[in-house]
């Protein structure tokens, strides 16, 4: 039941159905939670309205001794970034373990009690239109199937996958810390590796000296020169990586953003920047079959359905762009604007959405 859900809502957020976050909830929160076994019409286990201090959360969903085991703030479309801080404060005062705040397309699933800001302690981050509806399905009834919420057993999944999340989140830390001190100090492995792969391709083998100095000198220069006779080794110039967080990487400068939206937005900011003509180039390009990707006005973007017009912003003043967008289709807008800026995406601008 809960995948023919899924599938549903998805057509539906497609098509842009939900305007606000009555219709959210209506429409995505309350039959999600139906199909997943939860009884919604008993307002003692799903409590809409839930008072807590400083205010009213959403919804908290309770155990049958009326005990909140999850407590689930709504969003309307495209605003699931902007309602953590407040979800936290209401976990806060009622010590509840487990937070959800969804905008009915992406669905973030807190531990409020773990360490560090807000966007650590979620478990996962699920895009109903990223993921596969399988996915969808798996996670959804992992972290808010009833009867696991209510036996304890979806809040100990989430501690386990809390606990890989932060494991990958150290390595990911401490690999660069530990390739920076292999290149202030060579270990005898690096250098003799090194030595060893430098045989192989010109058949003479370095002293250990001379690897020992290259190496050392790798982070800092983008040529490293080994002279044996009249031959030189060079090394290339590193790519530049991605970036880890959300966010693009613009000739070498990292600029992080909150979500994929805002990625798209400050992207078209920057270009804008470096080419007060760009907007105009853009405007013209092809877009989508019945919306514009940005126009002068914000009833242009999808003439269609004036309904979408309020979610969409003004990113420079008399440009406006839309916000119901998925990640793919993010990225697809993105290559679109590199190609009218002449910028060459994956090389001159790196995106992590």
């Amino acid at each position: 039941m809960i995948r023919e859900t899924v599938d549903r809502i998805r057509t539906s957020l497609e098509s842009g159905l939900y305007t606000n976050e009555a219709s959210v909830s209506q429409g995505i929160v309350l039959p999600v939670l139906q199909a997943l076994d939860w009884p919604v019409f008993d307002t003692s286990v799903v409590t809409p309205e839930y008072s807590v201090k400083p205010g009213n959360v959403d919804f908290a969903l309770c155990d049958r001794r009326k005990r909140p085991k999850i407590l689930l703030e709504v969003k309307r479309i495209g605003r699931a970034d902007t309602g953590d801080r407040q979800l936290f404060e209401y976990v806060f005062h009622e010590g509840v373990p487990m937070a959800v705040l969804t905008d009915g397309q992406e669905w973030s699933f807190y531990l409020p009690g773990e360490e560090g800001p807000y966007e650590e302690r979620r478990v996962y981050k699920l895009d109903l239109l990223e993921r596969s509806p399988a996915e969808s399905t798996e996670r959804l009834y992992r972290y808010l199937e009833y009867q696991r919420v209510v036996s304890g057993e979806a809040l100990a999944t989430a501690r386990d996958d809390y606990k890989d999340v932060t494991r990958g989140r150290h390595i990911a830390s401490a690999i660069p810390k530990a390739w920076n001190q292999l290149l202030s100090g060579p270990d005898e492995l690096l250098v003799d590796l090194l030595a060893d792969k430098v045989e192989d391709i010109c058949g003479f083998k370095p002293d250990p000296e001379v690897c020992s100095e290259f190496i050392q000198t790798r982070g800092g220069s983008q040529r490293a020169h080994i002279e044996n006779g009249d031959r030189k080794l060079h090394e290339p110039p590193s790519p530049t990586p991605p970036p880890t967080k959300k966010g693009f990487m613009y000739h070498g400068s990292f600029h992080p953003a909150k979500s994929a939206r805002e990625v798209l937005q400050k992207v078209l900011i920057t270009f804008s920047e470096d080419d007060p003509e760009f907007l105009e180039r853009f405007a013209k390009r092809e877009h989508g079959r019945k919306r514009r990707w940005i126009a002068r006005s914000n009833s242009e973007l999808n003439p269609d359905r004036p309904d979408l017009a309020e979610k969409s912003v003004e990113f420079v003043q008399g440009w406006w762009m839309g916000t119901n967008y998925s990640r793919r289709r993010i990225e697809k807008i993105t290559k679109l604007a590199c190609e009218v800026a002449n910028v060459e995406f994956g090389k001159d601008l790196v995106v992590s959405l």
